[in-house]
């Protein structure tokens, strides 16, 4: 094995890793809604996810890998040691959302963990992160959240009323439609998550690879991007199948039980979102925080303030979406400090 290949080997490995770890993430805003309408059952969940996400990454992944193989972070800057800290402090974030059963910001952490090296070695882009991707991320929850507490109060509650969303005779005709609209919307979330999330892995490690092979990044990314995308998206589904049942259970059972049409709602919103910032700016950001935004909207509009925020996994949730992108900057920090020390 040459030393070239054992060096590219290694940063694969932790993307896959990463990937996985996302997978099990990313499977929560993709299919709760619909798990929670009880339309899919959770076995074929991961197959349906996995694909979708590696459809999604393909046909509209190149603007938010961009973004994260060159955007924050001069790619020359891309070095297999570099890639190797932010790719692994990543992993290790999302592993311990995972385990406790909280959906995380793949897109945060990630760019966070870019961030740590940036600053370490003053080559951040600071115009990048201020003025286009922090903005976002609180920008679009809470437009999430406005439209579908919108949507919930002047659509559902109506139709609801009029009968047209509720498990009666007459509607029982519509339940295979319902349940068709639901299920293509719980894939297009899938979808807007390959274009988004798969990024946080690929574009980093198009960046190295372009950097190990001396070959131009601006004339061969497209291409690198693409056969790391390959290496990448199908990680996502495997994270799905071990991760997946227990954040897709607290996400669509624990927080607010949904109707076919709530879920609908909540898929399309938030995925198109997220699926808008990936094409028109490319900025990495948090489908799960839009999700449950989206949830939150609905959940208002049926319940009321009061019961929903009072709900413990709601207070679980914005908990960790702190604590995990903080450790994703601090230990990869940490670890860009120690690997300079020892280099040099």
């Amino acid at each position: 094995m040459s030393p070239l290949f054992s060096q590219l080997l290694i940063p694969f490995i932790i993307a896959m890793f990463l990937a996985v770890t996302m997978g099990g993430s990313g499977t929560a805003p993709a299919f709760s809604a619909a798990y929670g309408a009880n339309v899919v059952r959770k076995s074929i969940i991961p197959g349906l996810f996995g694909i979708m996400v590696f459809v999604g990454a393909i046909v509209a992944g190149k603007g938010t890998a961009t973004t994260m193989g060159k955007g924050l972070l001069a790619p020359e800057m891309m070095t297999f040691s570099t890639v190797s800290i932010i790719l692994f402090s990543v992993a290790i974030s999302l592993l311990i959302a995972n385990l406790a059963g909280i959906p995380q910001s793949t897109s945060q952490a990630t760019v966070l963990a870019v961030v740590a090296p940036a600053l370490y070695f003053q080559e951040l882009n600071t115009e990048k992160l201020f003025m286009e991707i922090i903005p976002t991320w609180f920008i679009l929850p809470v437009i999430s959240f406005f439209i579908s507490l919108f949507l919930g109060k002047y659509i559902y509650r109506p139709m609801r009323r009029r009968g047209y969303t509720m498990s009666r005779a007459y509607n029982q005709n519509l339940k295979p439609v319902w349940d068709g609209i639901i299920l293509i919307m719980s894939m297009y979330v899938a979808f807007s998550i390959g274009a988004n999330n798969v990024a946080n892995a690929a574009g980093p490690i198009a960046s190295m690879t372009a950097n190990e092979l001396k070959i131009s990044i601006d004339t061969n990314f497209t291409l690198i991007m693409i056969l790391s995308t390959l290496i990448v998206a199908p990680s996502f589904g495997i994270g799905s199948s071990i991760f997946g049942h227990k954040v897709v259970q607290n996400t669509g059972k624990e927080i607010v039980l949904f109707g076919k049409f709530e879920a609908v709602i909540i898929a399309f919103v938030s995925s198109s979102l997220l699926l808008s910032a990936s094409l028109i700016k490319g900025i990495p950001t948090s489908l799960v925080q839009l999700n449950v935004a989206s949830i939150l909207g609905i959940g208002v509009a049926k319940l009321g303030p009061k019961n929903i925020f009072k709900k413990t996994e709601v207070k679980k949730f914005f908990l960790m979406w702190i604590i995990a992108p903080t450790i994703a900057f601090l230990l990869s920090l940490l670890l860009t400090w120690l690997t300079d020390i020892y280099l040099n």
